[in-house]
């Protein structure tokens, strides 16, 4: 099977341009991270070498889960680099901000348990981007179960793998996703607590 690099789409404004102009990259986050994580820095080619994903499935994940992890630093450098057309792009930050709401909402119902009160009454909640994702539905699935992974949602984490295998993906493209959300997760949080140089996000 094609690695990313051999089967990548059409560069878009995110994309080749981007790469060759922004300060931010994802060798620029390698060189941020401290030694006492230069696992990561290995780690970080997760996204360009899973032979599972298809290089949109890949660098969705990674810029859904890099959103959701809530660090502008990995955000910026995940886009820069990322291999995305603008309608992926908006898709996959379209799934971290519609997970950050409804991992919120199911993990509170869930844990107040199937009993209780909660569990009957209707979430009321505007999720229409899932109908019309712009992308395929296991793309934006996997996305979704990414972002749902970082905030800790079981019953979403749970539905959206789901929804993954019922629309034909398969385990192994759910554990690459899988591996590239924790890697995102790791980095962003390893680099919250390394002071950035004043050049990095001005």
């Amino acid at each position: 099977m094609l690695t990313i690099a051999e089967k990548s789409p059409m560069f878009s404004g995110q994309g080749l341009r981007t790469e060759l102009t922004s300060p931010m990259s994802i060798d620029r986050l390698k060189e941020r991270l401290p030694d006492y994580a230069k696992d990561l820095r290995v780690s970080l080619g997760v996204i360009t070498s899973t032979t599972m994903l298809t290089a949109q499935q890949a660098w969705g994940t990674a810029l859904a889960s890099a959103v959701t992890a809530r660090n502008a630093e990995v955000v910026a450098a995940i886009a820069a680099d990322a291999r995305l057309s603008p309608d992926a792009a908006a898709a996959a930050r379209g799934a971290a901000a519609i997970m950050a709401m409804n991992n919120i909402y199911y993990r509170f119902q869930h844990t107040m348990g199937e009993g209780s009160p909660y569990a009957q009454l209707p979430a009321r909640l505007r999720v229409q981007g899932f109908s019309r994702p712009g992308v395929g539905h296991v793309d934006f699935e996997l996305w979704c179960l990414a972002a749902s992974l970082i905030n800790g949602c079981e019953k979403c984490v749970r539905d959206h793998e789901s929804m993954v295998r019922e629309r034909g993906g398969t385990p192994e493209q759910v554990q690459d996703a899988v591996r590239i959300a924790s890697v995102i997760h790791a980095v962003a949080l390893t680099l919250d607590s390394v002071p950035a140089p004043s050049s990095v996000l001005g």
